[in-house]
């Protein structure tokens, strides 16, 4: 698949990796910075969505996401992403997702603002449920980050290039390849979610990391094993 990955923002808080380890498959370990696990709430843009040697379509090829994830590596010590959930506000998208990538996604009524430095994400899921989930962000983007700030654990959080999952049983890796994030200052503005609750977390402590961006370009590939 070929997409653009549009209006990010990351936000990320610590957790104790015994409440991450149960959620994750035994054949994957949890991966820590600085001694704790970390879980991210990434909402954003998908645009220009694709197959290989197929055109955009104006209407199911742009829509937003909001990806609930860790961060794991598997038995051969390869890092990557962990998908707790994939909220997506397009019906096919989810359905597309669950039934060809076997991510857990979901069917969400979404939407991305972007007016100056703020940006307003809205996210309401409808299926498969449970009802009343929910990701209400807003932030303000700030300057970029200089070369010192854009350090060892914005790379961790955000320089992401393998995706895991199961499938018939076994865990699969997808590469994904993109230029690096041109990552930004975020102030956190507003949040109401209980997404990490839903996916089996205790509620975040604490204020989150933030970063923002522009977005990049991103070509994911094939499950392999």
């Amino acid at each position: 698949m070929y997409h653009r990955w549009s209006q990010i923002t990351f936000l990320h808080w610590r957790y104790p990796v015994e409440a991450v380890r149960a959620l994750v498959p035994e054949s994957l370990t949890v991966e820590t910075f600085d001694g704790t696990a970390w879980v991210g709430l990434t909402p954003f843009r998908m645009d220009d969505v694709r197959t290989p040697g197929l055109p955009t379509l104006p209407w199911l090829s742009s829509f937003p996401e909001t990806n609930c994830r860790t961060y794991v590596r598997d038995e051969r010590g390869r890092p990557g992403v962990w998908f707790l959930s994939l909220d997506a506000g397009r019906l096919a998208a989810a359905m597309g997702g669950r039934a060809g990538f076997w991510l857990p996604y979901f069917w969400s009524d979404m939407s991305v603002r972007t007016e100056g430095d703020r940006r307003r994400y809205r996210c309401r899921r409808r299926w498969p449920g449970p009802d009343g989930v929910r990701c209400d962000v807003d932030v303000r983007v700030g300057p970029a980050l200089a070369e010192a700030e854009d350090d060892e654990l914005a790379h961790f959080l955000t320089a992401r290039y393998r995706l895991f999952s199961v499938v018939a049983g076994r865990t699969a890796a997808a590469e994904v390849e993109h230029p690096v994030w041109p990552l930004r200052h975020a102030e956190l503005t507003g949040l109401d979610q209980n997404v990490l609750q839903t996916a089996g977390l205790p509620a975040p402590a604490g204020d989150p990391v933030l970063h923002a961006s522009p977005g990049v370009p991103v070509r994911v590939g094939m499950w392999s094993w």
